[in-house]
């Protein structure tokens, strides 16, 4: 499922140094996994501060992206974490995971568009 905006994503990039562009979706596609791991490990956990911080951090790179999805996701978790609320946490992650994997797609589709 496409979680981008192509076309905001292109007018929105489209007067960056493409290397830049390059740079941020690698960065992100190469944290991801990380990302994801402290997510699930905060809510194995029940780690709210750290809940807290890591989807505010989340939420924060994905709105590079203009993926609003995802985003939603990570700011679900990040109010979890504020609200010290454990209720539907595994839920969220579980589509904040498929959103975010979706939008690691989308950014793959759209990285050789910056290519030189």
């Amino acid at each position: 499922m496409k979680v981008i905006d192509k076309s905001s994503f292109l007018d929105t990039f489209q007067y960056f140094d493409k290397s830049i562009v390059i740079e941020i979706i690698d960065i992100f596609i190469g944290e991801y996994p990380d990302r994801m791991a402290k997510l699930k490990a905060d809510i194995a956990t029940m780690n709210f501060d750290a809940l807290k911080f890591d989807a505010h951090s989340m939420k924060g790179v994905i709105s590079n992206f203009l993926a609003p999805l995802p985003q939603q996701f990570a700011k679900e978790l990040e109010m979890k974490g504020v609200e010290k609320d454990g209720t539907n946490l595994d839920e969220i992650y579980q589509s904040l995971e498929k959103a975010a994997s979706d939008l690691v797609d989308d950014l793959k589709e759209l990285r050789p568009q910056f290519e030189e």
